[in-house]
């Protein structure tokens, strides 16, 4: 499976919209048939792995497939992308010059590179 970075940023606007006590699972998320249940819970086991949200993944006993997500909350880094990617102009520049196919980069890579431009967008050095 390769990554799907507006998977990614889709699930977590979703997620920092879950109000404090609650959490959120795959029936929430609304995507509509646009993604398939097993890439959308791959990507959510990403975003935890990477500790950008907060959340429990439960497998199941007979195939070790992920059966049940709870997401609690965004982390501080979360929190951060989310706000460096939330500019829909940044985005689409952020997906033809850093996530575009040929290039090579990590995920640290892209938000530093989203801090840098909406740094520059505010007009801030």
């Amino acid at each position: 499976m390769k990554r799907d970075f507006d998977l990614i940023r889709r699930i977590m606007t979703h997620v920092e919209n879950v109000p404090a006590g609650h959490f959120a699972d795959e029936s929430s998320f609304g995507f509509d048939n646009e993604y398939d249940r097993a890439t959308i819970f791959e990507h959510i086991r990403l975003l935890i792995d990477e500790d950008l949200i907060q959340g429990k993944i439960h497998r199941s006993p007979l195939d070790d497939q992920i059966d049940i997500v709870r997401i609690t909350g965004l982390t501080w880094k979360g929190h951060d992308f989310i706000d460096a990617s939330r500019d829909e102009t940044i985005w689409k520049k952020a997906k033809e010059k850093v996530l575009k196919p040929s290039a090579s980069f990590t995920f640290g890579l892209l938000l530093e590179w989203l801090k840098q431009e909406a740094k520059a967008k505010l007009g801030l050095p």
